[in-house]
């Protein structure tokens, strides 16, 4: 009785399992670099690829190297969960990324709209945001496949982080071919570029339409890589929302980059030779918080640096001689971004420490003239939010927009100013809701806020597939001219466009750059 229901448990066992290797088996399964990968079916007739790496771990004596091939693995490796993001400390709002963050980090997603794929589509890659500090690839909507609906591959992208991704030192630039180090972030996004290109054709992409998108840190980036050789070529139109090259002061020198490396060295009680070395050991997560304490969280530049190699010279200089990478571009941001400063007094003093001799106008600008406490805009907020916003996100943006424009490139801007379900006004990141359809659980969702997130993926899917955001049944979005400086309104009545989006103030802001 016991061989019988021994016999019986091993013949329902193998059932099971033959039932779910016959399941595996019809899963999709790709050659990519490095070797073969199973993804997942979706119920709406595609797929889904994730955590596939594009580069080998950047860990041990790789810590701080630019991003290597991967290795090749034997037999299907499985691609049915998200990778660990980098490696990052507690900012508040990315508490579900920290505690499994890692060190091996460097993978991307892929979610193709059809499988088998039966056409090109336009392939639209994700850099997440979070101050090149913190976020993860598990982002956009993947699992929602709002963008994807809209007949896209979306791909979402790691990146190394904080001071693991961008650390300057001369032991470092020893080491390197190139002689330079930092900005191993903005390489990791140029190798999984890389991997896209090779690649991206298997899973029904288009390689020779490439659209990359990112906010906040991730436009900032994107608007790097417009201006550096080792990303030429690698995309054909890119979105950037709430984040350009001359937004809080630009990349570091190379100076100063290598005094904030000194003072974590110190902090560490690290050697003065062999310094590097010394560094590698440490755990990851205790270097970030080392780093974070050694330079008071200094997040100038958002980590970068001016390297001569990945970032040879300035890019706002880059795009103010309309040298930027010869691609359509969509920018644009929030009505209000950062909260800024909100007395009166504090606000007039940032003014001038700001403007120079130029203060008192841009303070009669802001209605702070004499004793007034400053002009309230119902899209812009308070004189403190509006010049927080001004000189962070909406000037530069306008100034990159300039630029490129001027070099006779296709050029968008925008302005997200419908607050969120709920919300009395836009704060940064806004928009992103719109835009992947992903709402916080409970939200109801008025008539306008579905007719606003409709327009813009409309408007976004348009662009990442001809490099013009128009089409028919959508409000005509002019280019974006020095002349008229058109853009989009997104306001809470729709799609309106306009014209010279805050200009006085813009304009006397570019004086004092």
């Amino acid at each position: 009785m016991i061989v019988a229901m021994h016999s019986t448990g091993l013949f329902l066992t193998i059932l099971c399992l033959a039932g779910g290797m016959t399941a595996s088996a019809k899963e999709p399964v790709v050659s990519v670099s490095g070797g073969r990968i199973r993804g997942r079916l979706m119920p709406d007739g595609g797929a889904a690829f994730k955590g596939i790496p594009f580069a080998r771990p950047p860990v041990g004596n790789l810590r701080w190297r630019d991003p290597q091939p991967v290795e090749p693995w034997a037999g299907v490796r499985e691609a049915d969960h998200f990778s660990p993001a980098c490696t990052q400390l507690s900012e508040g709002w990315n508490e579900r990324f920290v505690a499994t963050s890692a060190e091996d980090c460097l993978y991307l997603n892929v979610a193709p709209p059809h499988w088998p794929p039966r056409e090109k589509f336009p392939v639209m890659v994700w850099i997440h945001g979070g101050s090149n500090t913190a976020g993860d690839a598990d982002d956009a909507g993947f699992d929602a496949r709002t963008l994807v609906h809209r007949g896209l591959v979306l791909v979402t992208i790691n990146y190394r982080l904080g001071a693991l991704g961008f650390l300057v030192h001369p032991e470092l630039d020893a080491e390197s071919p190139h002689r330079t180090s930092g900005n191993y972030g903005l390489l990791d996004q140029v190798a999984a570029l890389e991997w896209v290109r090779d690649n991206i054709a298997k899973f029904g992409g288009d390689p020779a339409n490439v659209t990359v998108v990112g906010e906040s840190a991730g436009a900032f980036d994107i608007g790097f890589l417009m201006t550096s050789p080792r990303a030429r070529g690698l995309f054909h139109r890119a979105i950037a929302e709430s984040g350009a090259v001359g937004g809080f002061h630009g990349p570091r020198t190379k100076p100063y980059a290598e005094q904030l490396a000194r003072k974590l060295v110190d902090y560490d009680h690290g050697p003065a030779q062999g310094a590097v070395q010394f560094l590698r050991a440490l755990p990851a997560a205790a270097l970030l918080r080392d780093w974070k304490a050694a330079t008071h969280d200094d997040r100038s530049g958002l980590e970068t640096s001016i390297d001569g190699w990945v970032l040879p010279e300035s890019p706002a200089a880059v795009f103010a001689q309309g040298r930027s990478m010869d691609v359509p571009l969509l920018i644009g941001s929030n009505g209000q971004e950062i909260a800024g400063v909100a007395e009166p007094a504090a606000v007039r003093a940032a003014i001038l420490t700001a403007y120079g001799s130029s203060g008192e106008r841009a303070i009669a600008l802001y209605g702070l003239a004499g004793e007034s406490s400053g002009t309230v805009d119902p899209a812009h907020g308070g004189a403190g939010i509006q010049f927080a916003t001004d000189t962070g996100f909406r000037c530069p943006a306008a100034e990159q927009a300039l630029g490129h424009s001027a070099a006779g490139r296709a050029t968008y801007q925008y302005e997200f100013d419908h607050p969120q379900p709920g919300k009395q006004f836009t704060v940064h990141a806004s928009e992103l809701s719109f835009l992947f359809g992903v709402w916080p659980k409970g939200v109801q969702l008025a008539a306008i806020d579905e007719k606003i997130s409709d327009q813009m993926q409309r408007y976004w899917a348009n662009f990442a597939r001809t490099g013009n955001p128009n089409a028919e049944g959508l409000p005509l979005w002019p280019p974006f001219t020095k002349m008229e400086q058109s853009y989009m309104a997104f306001t809470s009545d729709g799609a309106v466009a306009r014209q010279g989006l805050r200009r006085a103030f813009c304009d006397l802001w570019r004086q004092m750059q």
